[in-house]
């Protein structure tokens, strides 16, 4: 059996601070003499802190707790959708990128206690930003021993962005997008072209990448990961798609 180190105790201001961040959330409970804070504290306190506990364990736990949740959610307000639907939109919105915009716009960051290294760290910030939020989910989880809260807080959320994502399915997969696009009028495979521009961690133009069909070009994009320039190329080669109606058909197809 492993014995949990014990978490340090609360001084009576980062008690009255956790509330007033539990209450910015919109959850009721912030208010509730008896909620216990601990595991808020635990899931806010980041590894490189160097305290004896930190938010790995609830990250774990909220990784479960979130995946319920919005299986949930789906089940509640997205009832028409089929299977492979939902299990498409909830893989946006479990996403680390999802849960990561989450965390800023919810100012989660001035809450985290952050060793000197990660807070220096641009490049990983969005990592750092995905992971506290997930165990900000297994905290509350623990805390009140019920999903609700989770519900409480991630629900508007998860309305505006199934809503945007909905509208457009491709949202933040247009690769996907432009190769059933293209498979589907005999086209073949889109081919992309990543080049590093800059060697710089953090760098939102240090990769550089350009998509063709058949030799033809279709588009461009810039990104910090060859993936994010791959997909931002994919999406300017989808915006003008409907250009595209002279493009030769592949042989692969012949």
């Amino acid at each position: 059996m492993v014995l949990r180190e014990a978490p340090v105790p609360l001084s009576d201001e980062r008690r009255l601070r956790l509330v007033g961040f539990l209450a910015v959330l919109g959850l009721a409970e912030a208010r509730c003499p008896d909620l216990d804070l601990a595991p808020i504290e635990e899931a806010l306190t980041h590894s490189s802190a160097g305290r004896p506990c930190n938010h790995e364990r609830l990250e774990f736990l909220g990784d479960a707790v979130l995946r319920l949740v919005a299986a949930e959610y789906l089940e509640r307000h997205h009832q028409a959708l089929d299977v492979g639907q939902r299990s498409a939109l909830r893989a946006q919105l479990v996403s680390d990128r999802w849960l990561a915009e989450l965390a800023e716009r919810c100012g989660i960051e001035a809450m985290v206690h952050l060793g000197p290294v990660a807070a220096g760290d641009s490049a990983a910030r969005q990592t750092i930003r995905a992971e506290i939020c997930e165990a900000l989910i297994g905290g509350l989880y623990e805390a009140t021993g019920s999903l609700a809260p989770v519900h409480s807080w991630l629900t508007p959320h998860w309305q505006r962005s199934a809503s945007e994502l909905l509208a457009d399915p491709y949202r933040h997969n247009w690769k996907t997008g432009l190769q059933e696009w293209s498979q589907a009028r005999g086209l073949g495979l889109p081919r992309y072209l990543c080049e590093e521009r800059s060697r710089l961690h953090g760098d939102p133009r240090r990769f550089h990448c350009s998509v063709n069909l058949n030799g033809q070009p279709l588009g461009e994009g810039w990104g910090g990961s060859r993936r994010d320039a791959e997909q931002q190329a994919a999406r300017m080669a989808l915006s003008k798609r409907q250009g595209f109606s002279s493009l030769p058909a592949s042989s692969e197809a012949s």
